[in-house]
């Protein structure tokens, strides 16, 4: 095997979307690589992904290596971090035979991910995923019970200039399916245009179907320079104690923002800063909603997700699979019925008009003629 590319580094997988181009080998540290993160990684066509993690553990059956293997993209596994002190962002590598070089030198011997290792961990996954899911449940109730006060205390909200109030509110979270689910819904976006929220990465997802997202929640790390420039309105989420690592990226940009201290994820800030500016409806596009999807994130459990869910269940529409509702494949006993009866009614004028019957024999005698019959 021998691959040539550009490369692209960074820890966090999902900030790599904007920067990737066709071609490029990307250099992460993912351990588990997750399904949206396969997707990512596919669709923006890289050549090749090492990491300097295990891309599959056996903790849980992740999809992101089998996405990838599945499209002809190799997987390198567990390769030495110092490859970072040896190849920097930009560079251009060779990989020949599994092993790495950059600028003609030789870098490190690498570990590709064969198919039989990748069903064997997924098999071994299937089993350990029961006591995964036992104890993802134990450790979200565990600290249900303390952060119970999400319910139960009133929130210090932002003072924001958006208003929420008796407005319908869309929640996007760059999760699974969430370009589809924002297909699905494109017909109520239209008519009913309700106010956009992008959670870090999602408003890039609002952006790339066409929208500006009028508030940006979130960590500030997976969303772009570009989404934050065009969106009305940012929200930083901070620590229970104030702390706010997203600001001074903010802050570089010369940019306003407002601060949300909080200490469950941006997902449920975004859905809790809905409800208690008491938007009329909550319309989640992508979100995170079962014991899977945290896994997935690394994530030991979900209570802060819980709880908001419970507050604000009443108001919460979640479109995570609207899609599969509606895009049925159009079968095609329909489409002749279809055709059938837009003809029907064509016939009865032909047949009940001399001038068109007229027309109808000699094209007839014309094809007859045509094809010798």
């Amino acid at each position: 095997m021998f691959l040539k590319g550009r490369v692209c580094i960074d820890s966090r997988t999902k900030r790599l979307a904007s920067r990737l181009k066709p071609g490029d080998i990307v250099i992460i540290d993912h351990q588990d690589l997750d399904e949206v993160a396969g997707k990512m990684l596919l669709e923006n066509k890289v050549k090749a992904v090492i990491n300097m993690a295990s891309s599959i553990s056996g903790k849980y059956p992740n999809l992101g290596p089998k996405i990838l293997l599945d499209n002809g993209i190799p997987v390198f596994d567990e390769a030495d971090k110092n490859i970072l002190t040896k190849i920097k962002e930009g560079d251009v590598v060779k990989i020949r035979n599994n092993n790495l070089y950059c600028n003609k030198e030789f870098v490190l011997k690498l570990k590709m991910l064969t198919r039989e290792q990748l069903n064997s961990r997924l098999n071994i996954a299937q089993r350990n995923l029961k006591k995964e899911l036992d104890r993802f449940i134990e450790n979200t109730l565990e600290y249900a019970h303390k952060e119970k006060d999400i319910i139960l205390d009133k929130i210090l909200l932002p003072d924001i200039k958006t208003q929420l109030n008796n407005k319908h509110v869309l929640v996007v979270v760059r999760g699974k399916n969430y370009k589809e689910d924002l297909k699905a819904i494109k017909a109520y976006l239209e008519e009913v245009k309700p106010v956009m929220i992008g959670v870090d990465g999602g408003a890039d997802a609002l952006i790339e179907a066409g929208y500006t997202p009028d508030i940006i929640i979130g960590d500030m790390d997976s969303v772009s320079d570009i989404a934050l420039k065009k969106c009305k309105e940012i929200i930083v989420h901070a620590y229970k104690d104030g702390r706010a690592p997203g600001l001074n990226r903010i802050k570089n940009l010369n940019l306003k923002c407002s601060i949300f201290p909080f200490p469950g994820t941006s997902e449920d800030i975004a859905l809790l800063l809905a409800y208690e500016k008491k938007a009329d409806l909550i319309v989640a596009v992508g979100s995170h909603s079962n014991p899977m999807d945290f896994l997935e994130k690394g994530r030991k459990g979900m209570a802060s997700t819980f709880l908001v869910r419970l507050k604000v269940g009443s108001k919460l529409v979640d479109a995570k699979g609207v899609n599969k509702l509606y895009n049925t494949p159009l079968k095609t006993r329909y489409l002749l019925a279809l055709v059938c009866s837009a003809f029907f009614p064509i016939a009865i004028i032909i047949f009940s008009s001399p001038q068109l019957q007229q027309l109808y024999r000699l094209i007839q005698l014309h094809l007859r003629i045509m094809f010798g019959i």
